[in-house]
Formats: C-alpha cells, structure tokens, sequence
C-alpha cells in the first residue's frame, strides 16, 4: 500500500479539491448557471475526480487504489471535454478555460504516476 496516512496527505486529491471549487465557482456565473444540464454535467464530472482517489485509497490494496485513480483520470477528461463546450459557448473565457485545463492536466499527470507507482509495488 501506499505511504500516505490519509487520502488529504495526497497532493492529487488536494488539487483535485480545489478544481473542484473553481468548478462550482465558475459555474455559478449567470450564463453557465442558467446551462443546467452543462452545469450539472461538469460539476458531477469534477466530484469524482477526488472522490475516486479517496475512494480508492480506502481500499487498502495497491490494485484496487490504482482501478479507482483510473477512474478518476477519466472524469478529468471529462471536465476538460465540458471545458470546451464552456468556451465554445462563452460561458467561460479564455484565460478561465487556460487555467482550468491546465489544472486538470496537472492533476491527471500525478493520477497516472501514482497509478504507475501502485502498479509496480502490487
């Protein structure tokens, strides 16, 4: 298993935590608020981001941590797809939609080198 004591002491999650605010902030914007679907839609693919990583730490096993760090690299991709909509539409600018993407980017890098990193000691 890995070395963190607690799903918070991993730097993914944490980031993960806070593209989740920014998430839920942007999206209170008047334009992308009156979007329901896309609203709902990119704030239900940012959730998962951190709660499969704190999900499948409390797995206990390496294998079962790194399937749910999968899953969680996948809802990254997902916020990064709806990020497009968001600034295909307007609802979001450029700069907005640089920070976000890259954030995500960030976050699904470490996803996948401690999804390695378990893959290698299970």
């Amino acid at each position: 298993m890995s070395s963190f004591r607690k799903f918070e002491d991993i730097l993914a999650w944490q980031k993960a935590r806070m593209l989740t605010k920014r998430v839920y902030q942007v999206t209170r914007q008047e334009e992308f608020a009156r979007d329901y679907g896309l609203r709902d839609q990119i704030r239900r693919a940012s959730v998962p981001i951190m709660a499969n990583i704190a999900e499948g730490f409390g797995r206990k096993t390496n294998k079962e941590f790194a399937n749910f760090l999968v899953m969680s690299h996948g809802s990254a991709a997902e916020v990064q797809s709806h990020l497009y909509i968001a600034l295909d539409l307007t609802y979001i600018d450029d700069e907005t939609f640089k920070e976000l993407y890259a954030l995500v980017d960030e976050i699904s890098l470490m996803i996948m080198a401690l999804c390695q990193h378990l893959l290698k000691t299970a």
